[in-house]
């Protein structure tokens, strides 16, 4: 990987001061030495490379020094977890300049008189360890983050180099074999739990495990519904919305929505068949200097245009898209930017990184939830995730106040209120005139998914 290009990059963009990248700790469960899996910051994975708790990064933006700042292990350390490399090994390997003890950071800081810039903290540690670094409240942390340092990693971290694109490559690839297992896999009589199992079990052989919770469900309306326990039966929809991270903490995210029985219902066809077309059309659409808006909005016209030819919507489909009445059926966006996270960057700030000056984030239901509509350029990889949901509690609150009734048939609407919900998902690249479908194959045509059954 290019860590030194990176950084570089990123201190020429500030000009002066100093970046702070502060690295994450561990995360206790429930009592200190039982700890979450470890996850580091991905912007210090994207600087740096280290995947170890207790590190931060400064960057000199007029010089480009770097300095990592960290603890030699302890001998209590090494008898937990064995030898680990020496901080100058990490920042050998990594081509940073300088290493300095972390309880240091707050004198050298100091010391150094300058203006210090940081990215806005996810966890309360980190806020609480940058405000005794500063000198200041943690309120003062909370909302001094700065706004040009953002820009300039989202700048950066959005467009995938070579060795960016070649990792989330496996890690799509990883994820094909979890969704296929899991096609070939599931059977009438098991639970969700049984299912999640398989795939988690391929996550972990072939990377460091998922790249988010999955979401293995026959309530498919239940957009993120982390529940396992429901045995399958025959007539029910399977989604599973998963990923894998690979060993270089690279995403995938993708949806496959299968039937438990060998073959579709002529509903589930009919269903499936509309969700299945918005994402091949907006895929297709999608290129350099094309807005997600855009493809969002396509997706909601054809699935306007669809459940319309099944009698569940009427009226003119531009008029409805405008209404917002598809999002009934689809409360959320069309699809994200992915990497080293599963929403690529989104701690930075949803509308920093999925809108800009000429996209405005909209305040609509269903269109609000778009993270990503700004223009896509060459290089960045993105979902295309379009979905229909049948989600009772929703419909009776729209057919209780009538709510777009004039592209609603709610009598219709009636006959799917058990449905449960589909959505088809894939990863792509955005390429100049075009984009790239990342990793191999997964079954999404109908007849290609019955074959796994």
């Amino acid at each position: 990987m290019q860590y030194r290009e990176r950084r570089t990059k990123l201190a020429n963009i500030i000009g002066e001061g100093l970046i702070l990248i502060s690295g994450n700790d561990e995360a206790a469960m429930n009592y200190r030495d039982n700890v979450y899996p470890f996850r580091q910051d991905s912007t210090f994975l994207y600087l740096c490379g280290i995947s170890q708790p207790g590190l931060a990064l400064i960057i000199d933006a007029s010089t480009g020094k770097t300095t990592l700042f960290g603890e030699e292990m302890t001998t209590d350390d090494m008898v937990w977890t064995g030898p680990q490399p020496s901080l100058n090994e990490l920042a050998d390997k990594a081509h940073i300049d300088d290493v300095k003890p972390y309880s240091s950071i707050r004198e050298f800081l100091h010391n150094q008189q300058k203006e210090v810039c940081f990215l806005p903290p996810y966890r309360g540690d980190n806020v609480l360890k940058i405000a005794s670094w500063l000198g200041v409240r943690s309120a003062d942390v909370m909302n001094g983050a700065s706004e040009k340092l953002i820009r300039a990693v989202v700048s950066l971290r959005e467009i995938k180099d070579e060795d960016e694109i070649k990792e989330m490559e496996n890690a799509v690839n990883v994820t094909a074999e979890m969704h296929i297992e899991a096609m070939k896999y599931a059977k009438e009589g098991m639970t969700e739990a049984d299912v999640m199992a398989k795939i988690q079990s391929i996550a972990l052989a072939k990377g460091t495990g998922t790249s988010y919770p999955p979401i293995v469900t026959r309530n498919g309306e239940i957009l993120h519904n982390h529940h396992y326990h429901s045995t399958l039966k025959k007539g029910d929809l399977l989604l599973i919305d998963a990923g894998a991270q690979n060993n270089m903490f690279y995403a995938g995210d993708i949806t496959r929505t299968f039937p438990i029985a060998k073959d579709f219902t002529q509903q589930q066809k009919e269903i499936y068949s509309i969700v299945l077309n918005a994402n091949k059309e907006c895929i297709i659409g999608s290129k350099d200097g094309v807005s997600n808006l855009s493809l969002h909005l396509r997706a909601a016209r054809i699935i306007v245009e669809g459940l319309s030819a099944l009698g569940i919507m009427k009226g003119d489909p531009d008029e409805a898209v405008a209404a917002g009445a598809h999002a009934l059926f689809m409360p959320h966006g069309l699809g994200h930017q992915i990497g080293l996270d599963v929403h690529d960057m989104e701690d930075l700030g949803e509308n920093l990184v999925g809108y800009d000056d000429q996209i405005v984030r909209s305040t609509q239901f269903g269109l609000k939830s778009l993270r990503l509509g700004k223009k896509l350029k060459e290089g960045m990889v993105i979902t295309v995730e379009p979905g229909i949901y049948f989600i009772p509690g929703l419909i009776d609150i729209w057919k209780n106040d009538q709510m777009c009734s004039e592209f609603i048939n709610y009598e219709k609407l009636s006959k799917y209120r058990d449905f449960g919900g589909i959505r088809i998902e894939d990863n792509i690249l955005i390429q100049k005139d075009g984009h790239r479908i990342l990793g191999k194959p997964i079954p999404k045509e109908i007849a290609d998914v019955e074959k796994l059954r």
